[in-house]
């Protein structure tokens, strides 16, 4: 039970810990909202994405995503484009205006982003399928469900953790001239997975 505790926590940091796109994400619209309460619409939305898709590799039915050819077009291809569409939002946005209203985003446009970079994101998917799945098949029974909830609680703390030094770091940055580099790292980093996507679909046919 410790064993399967342990490795789900070790685990569920070493795939979160890298600079992806949903971490920048939620990084980003904590340090651009006004207050932390207008950020948790994407910090929940991204933990609930992450809850969904560890509860079905853990139960095995999203192999079915790996499986079947139509549906792994379908969903890179509205990743794909997803992501297009929030690089250039980001991109775009200019911080250094009053409040930073360019780039903090209302609660429908963060679920929106947030549902994209989460469940539309072929390394997401690939993760957890390829590593959480296939290491919770070494468990069973109570271990199982304690390894399967111990990467659930990683990954909701991560992106509080994640939204609160984004929020610090807004506070001291008044001009929003940081903001604005990041948002242009943002914006790079989100094409550059939509990038390896679009390679990835030219690779099915």
């Amino acid at each position: 039970m410790v064993s399967a505790l342990f490795h789900g926590i070790a685990l569920s940091f070493g795939l979160i810990l890298p600079l992806g796109a949903q971490n920048v994400f939620v990084f980003n619209q904590g340090a651009s909202q006004h207050n932390f309460k207008r950020v948790l619409p994407v910090v929940l939305t991204a933990s609930l994405c992450d809850t969904l898709l560890i509860l079905l590799s853990v139960v095995g039915v999203s192999v079915i995503v790996l499986t079947v050819p139509v549906l792994q077009t379908v969903i890179f291809s509205i990743g794909f484009l997803f992501l297009l569409f929030m690089g250039w939002t980001i991109w775009k946005s200019d911080p250094t205006g009053v409040k930073h209203k360019e780039i903090a985003l209302p609660p429908k446009k963060q679920i929106m982003f947030a549902l994209s970079v989460s469940l539309l994101n072929p390394h997401a998917i690939l993760d957890t399928i390829g590593v959480i799945g296939t290491s919770s098949l070494s468990y069973t029974g109570a271990e199982k469900w304690t390894f399967t909830i111990a990467c659930i609680i990683i990954s909701w703390i991560w992106f509080f953790g994640l939204a609160v030094v984004g929020r610090v770091v807004g506070q001291f940055d008044t001009t929003g001239r940081f903001i604005t580099i990041l948002n242009k790292v943002s914006a790079i980093i989100i094409w550059g997975v939509s990038v390896y996507i679009a390679y990835q679909l030219f690779n099915m046919f």
